[in-house]
């Protein structure tokens, strides 16, 4: 039996982003407790009326709860409702301490005055006419949203979603999610094509639909190169997209030959096909095992690192050819040091190459050998530019080099009015040497529009550690151009002998060479392994060690020196629970403070957050970490620091951002952190794995605890998988 029930919100418990569950706190009249109401609301906001029809349920943890079938919003008529309703964050420009101002001066009267007579707000003490106008813009905003939340609310889409798609399409966005709801798997971060196929079936748009079988297709190419394939077998791929799509296979190759047309994917033969039986469909299959289907960026990006390669080592040098003894002989007694056989070779082939590679692990050498370089170079007048892919690998550098470092991404400028890099090959860089460190984070993409803004007559240097996990993004550059064998490259595997008193770095290159790491150590080392065998113990482990272990004992700071690093993102030793209860201890609520809760992620003041994607128009980049320092309700906006540099998320941005107390090991690459503490149990097999573990140790440069089992340790350094990655490149450079 149906029971209806009138209230207002007095707190929101939990709420969900992802499908509107709320459970949230409510008073209703003749009820002298708040009452526990559960169910599906759009944007719930304190202070709001509730007119709702549901039934009273007995949870068996939490007791009797009201759960709504269907409900109506009404705005709060009371002056204590409004003031909660305005200080929720609802209107941007009113925050708590501007509400209850309003209020006092208006009284029940305050939500009239917004609508109907803003500029009475003028009287309000802090409030100026350009605050009316941000408000004035918010409430109609927020009038408008609400519509467009109802309609996609009936077609099972969150309010969060709900509020980027306002963002992003505006008073439109109803038209354009009726007329074409994949638009928004393209458009919209966050928004995948499995949100938008119901979205779709909603509308009626029929499971055989072209535009729905090509959008699955685009979907399963971009799921694909997350995963770091740049392209993808043919038939592969239709059995891949038949899974996804559940159609027909005549149907997915129709819809290849239209994305085709539409220039959003490349078909290209890998060689001529062998003839193979009579049967036209025994020649087809033969001819499709034969092809590779790319994404279009991916395919003319890949195309274009091979050609800009190819005419950068073939052309000719602004660097003068010089005496190679000599200079060798002058940097030894700038370094005060004597340089090693594979150091000296290297420094030689850096003199005489247009295009070099120098790869290998910690403490083999790496940076004595380009500071060598820079200083013959810089003693010859060259314009020397140094670039790494993230901000921590550039200052790495830098502060290795006493050289300006920067990341790519900066190097390039990237300009909003352009959408994409000011440098390309009509606004070359200005350099005559360009050195890279840790190239093989470097992606497809990112190359790409690297080589196009390097000029043929510089000469460049790739530095890295091939033996680390490939870049997050597609392709696997580094690989393909050392494989190639059409490039020089040197290989630096031993360790001097000062970098044999750090266990990190012999247990590094013990790991990569698949013997187990030494682990009884003395307490002088800088390496150590905790044996936990239960996941609830090795949290606790880490817990105690990032809140006061590490810091009493060797006094590393426990958010800024320390960094949780993790296999997983799910689990009691994931990412995901590892946060919640490392913040819990690093940064404890404390009264007053600012706080913001999204789905099932609290953010407060002075979180340690890691973005999660490219994001030019901030400047900032995946895996960049950085401090929030301001939420602010009035104006809807996180401010977070990178570096002290103060950048803006409005409150529908947050998904870009994740709590960074503990990280996937992915996302660590590039890093180095004063301490890495690095969880190691069974229930991580799946990806337990050589790389993963060598990749983890080395981001660690003062200390690196291990926590968990022998028998996980064992598992991943006895585990090499081949992380086949589907790319062209290698082909190319060859051909």
């Amino acid at each position: 039996m149906m029971i209806e029930l009138t209230g207002q919100i007095e707190r929101i418990t939990f709420f969900n982003e992802e499908n509107n569950f709320a459970i949230c706190r409510v008073k209703v009249r003749a009820e002298r407790n708040f009452v526990t109401v559960v169910g599906n609301l759009i944007n719930p906001t304190p202070g709001e009326i509730l007119k709702m029809q549901g039934k009273w349920i007995d949870h068996p943890k939490f007791g009797t709860q009201f759960s709504i079938e269907t409900y109506k919003t009404q705005v709060p008529a009371t002056e204590f409702g409004i003031k909660k309703y305005l200080g929720s964050g609802l209107i941007k420009g009113i925050g708590p301490v501007m509400a209850k101002r309003i209020v006092k001066l208006f009284g029940g009267k305050s939500l009239d005055i917004i609508e109907n007579d803003i500029s009475k707000l003028l009287k309000v003490e802090g409030i100026g006419k350009k605050r009316i106008l941000m408000i004035e813009k918010a409430w109609e905003e927020q009038k408008e949203i609400r519509t467009v939340m109802l309609f996609l609310q009936s077609h099972e889409v969150s309010s969060a979603y709900a509020a980027k798609i306002f963002k992003q399409y505006g008073d439109d966005s109803i038209e354009v999610v009726t007329q074409n709801p994949y638009r928004l798997a393209d458009d919209i971060f966050g928004i995948g094509f499995i949100t938008a196929d119901k979205i779709a079936e909603k509308l009626g748009i029929a499971k055989d639909s072209i535009l729905r079988i090509e959008s699955g297709i685009l979907f399963t190419l971009h799921s694909l190169s997350n995963e770091g394939h740049v392209c993808y077998p043919y038939e592969e791929l239709i059995d891949k997209a038949k899974e996804l799509l559940e159609t027909t296979r005549d149907r997915i190759v129709e819809a290849i030959d239209v994305a085709e047309q539409n220039q959003k994917i490349v078909i290209e033969a890998l060689e001529p096909p062998e003839s193979v039986g009579s049967e036209e469909s025994e020649v087809e299959q033969a001819n499709n095992n034969l092809k590779n289907i790319f994404l279009s960026q991916y395919f003319f990006s890949e195309k274009g690192i091979a050609s800009r390669l190819k005419s950068i080592k073939t052309k000719g040098s602004s660097i003068r050819k010089i005496d190679t003894g000599k200079a060798l002989k002058w940097v030894q007694g700038q370094l005060t040091i004597k340089l090693a056989k594979m150091q000296k070779q290297a420094i030689a082939m850096a003199l005489d190459e247009k295009l070099l590679v120098i790869t290998g692990g910690p403490g083999t050498g790496k940076t004595t050998i380009i500071n060598a370089i820079i200083k013959i170079y810089k003693k010859l007048g060259i314009k020397i530019l140094l670039a790494a892919p993230t901000g921590r690998a550039a200052k790495k550098m830098n502060e290795a080099t006493w050289h300006p470092a920067t990341t790519i991404h900066r190097m390039l400028k990237y300009s909003m009015t352009k959408a994409g890099f000011e440098k390309d090959e009509k606004n070359p860089l200005k350099c005559d040497l360009l050195i890279l460190d840790e190239s093989s984070m470097i992606d497809t993409y990112l190359m790409y529009q690297l080589l196009k803004a390097v000029p043929d007559f510089c000469s460049i240097i790739f530095v890295g550690d091939v033996n680390q996990l490939p870049s997050v993004g597609a392709g696997n550059v580094l690989n393909d151009i050392i494989s190639s064998k059409m490039f020089s490259v040197v290989e630096l595997d031993t360790i001097f002998r000062q970098a044999r008193k750090s266990m990190i770095i012999v247990n590094a290159h013990r790991i990569n060479k698949g013997y187990s790491p030494k682990i009884d150590t003395d307490d002088n080392s800088d390496f150590f392994f905790i044996q936990r065998e239960e996941p609830e113990d090795v949290v606790k482990t880490i817990i105690e060690l990032a809140q006061t272990r590490i810091k009493n004992k060797f006094g590393f700071d426990p958010v800024n020196d320390i960094q949780v690093l993790t296999p997983m993102h799910r689990g009691l030793a994931g990412s995901a629970n590892l946060n919640v209860e490392l913040q819990k201890v690093l940064n404890c609520e404390k009264k007053g403070s600012a706080s913001l809760t999204r789905g099932n992620r609290e953010f407060r003041a002075n979180d340690k957050v890691m973005q999660i994607r490219n994001n030019y128009g901030k400047l900032v980049f995946n895996g960049d970490i950085g401090v929030i320092g301001q939420i602010s309700y009035e104006n809807q906006n996180v401010i977070i620091l990178y570096n002290k540099r103060e950048v803006e998320y409005s409150f529908t941005e947050l998904d870009e951002i994740i709590h960074a107390y503990a990280v996937s090991i992915h996302k660590s690459q590039g890093s180095e952190y004063p301490v890495v503490i690095i969880p190691i149990v069974t229930q991580h097999y799946i990806l337990l794995q050589r790389k993963l573990i060598y990749t983890a140790v080395t981001r660690g440069k003062k200390l690196v605890i291990m926590v968990g089992t022998k028998k996980a340790l064992a598992m991943a350094v006895n585990t090499v998988k081949s992380e086949k990655r589907y790319t062209g490149l290698k082909k190319r450079l060859t051909c």
